[in-house]
């Protein structure tokens, strides 16, 4: 399967921040950049829109994926509030993260520190019917909890 091609315009403000990256061999999601003219401090329990200074155009058939870093996340209680976020293909606008603060104390956000990660994974739009019955399983209609 080949890489698919994702093309990446730097805005004005993301001038001379570093693009996004896979920081290992295998990583699965590229590293995006807060595009910060200077620190950002969120408070406990406050969600921050944060921009990348970035926009792209993500080919058919695949979605951007924001993901919270797990460092920030586990260390600091700073975490993606829509995660994962959905960067649609047709989207041109600016790259931007909504992010939370969980954690008991103010979190300080660098510029160009890394605050999120972005996934590229495949996409099936699929089509739905409609019907008046559903066709049974041994699970039914069991929800939360109910597998165990």
């Amino acid at each position: 399967m080949s890489a698919p091609r994702v093309l990446v315009k730097r805005l004005p403000h993301g001038q001379g921040l570093k693009l996004p990256a896979y920081e290992s061999e295998l990583a699965a999601g590229l590293d995006l950049p807060a595009a910060l003219s200077e620190p950002l401090s969120v408070e406990p329990r406050d969600i921050v829109m944060v921009p990348t200074g970035l926009a792209m155009a993500i080919p058919p058939g695949y979605e951007g994926q924001v993901r919270p870093r797990s460092g920030l996340a586990i260390k600091k209680g700073l975490t993606v509030v829509n995660a994962p976020g959905t960067i649609d293909a047709d989207y041109r606008g600016e790259v931007k993260v909504g992010l939370v603060n969980l954690g008991p104390e103010a979190v300080v956000l660098q510029p160009g520190e890394r605050i999120a990660q972005l996934v590229i994974a495949p996409v099936v739009q699929a089509e739905l019917a409609e019907t008046g019955e559903l066709p049974p399983t041994s699970r039914g209609e069991g929800g939360f909890g109910s597998t165990g």
